[in-house]
């Protein structure tokens, strides 16, 4: 992937939406994983920006935390990144890239694209968290599988849905516009501009 400006211009902006809306949060009394709107980030950055520069716009919020900047609820440092919630974190890059990945191969702008797009970004752009959010919640404290899910992954799901839902409400108008050639400044794959010209035809 070569590195353009505005590339790396808005994934330094989405690392710091995500760093601004992780201050937003509910912690619930039985469980030490709070509810919050980072992974609307996380997905809104792969679907945006494409696979490379979502991919990249979250490696920034796992660098920068770990090297104690405070990009998780005024947070940062290693700690937080072992912590409770810190298995979630470590995929955000990957759940960032699969999900522009996949996105880039929905066409049209209809419900049909919406779905699919809500899918996409909740699958893989959330859902895909767990798989090391759960496991190192569990390592942490000593909780079988089960004991994990219930605290670090059932309660969650249904919000996770629809912030799913939000992110394709926004991604599908927002591309008509602006493709993510257009966003992050690459030349379309004949080597061509493509701003102004839309991505994908329409449905």
């Amino acid at each position: 992937m070569r590195l353009t400006v505005r590339g790396v211009i808005f994934s330094a902006l989405f690392a710091a939406l995500l760093a601004g809306l992780s201050f937003v949060s509910l912690h619930l009394p039985f469980t030490p994983v709070p509810i919050t709107l980072e992974n609307i980030v996380v997905m809104l950055a792969g679907a945006l920006l494409g696979g490379g520069y979502g991919f990249f716009s979250m490696l920034l919020v796992v660098v920068l935390t770990a090297v104690g900047l405070p990009m998780l609820d005024g947070a940062g440092g290693m700690g937080v990144l072992l912590g409770a919630s810190g298995g979630y974190v470590w995929m955000y890059p990957i759940c960032a890239l699969l999900t522009g990945l996949l996105v880039r191969r929905v066409r049209g702008s209809g419900l049909k694209s919406i779905f699919l797009i809500a899918v996409i970004a909740y699958v893989f752009g959330d859902l895909l968290c767990y798989v090391t959010g759960v496991g190192w919640l569990a390592h942490v404290y000593h909780l079988s599988l089960q004991k994990a899910l219930v605290l670090g992954a059932y309660p969650y799901l249904p919000g996770d849905a629809a912030k799913a839902i939000v992110t394709a409400l926004i991604v599908v108008p927002v591309r008509r516009v602006f493709t993510v050639s257009r966003i992050v400044g690459m030349p379309g794959r004949s080597g061509v501009s493509t701003e102004g010209q839309p991505e994908y035809p329409s449905a």
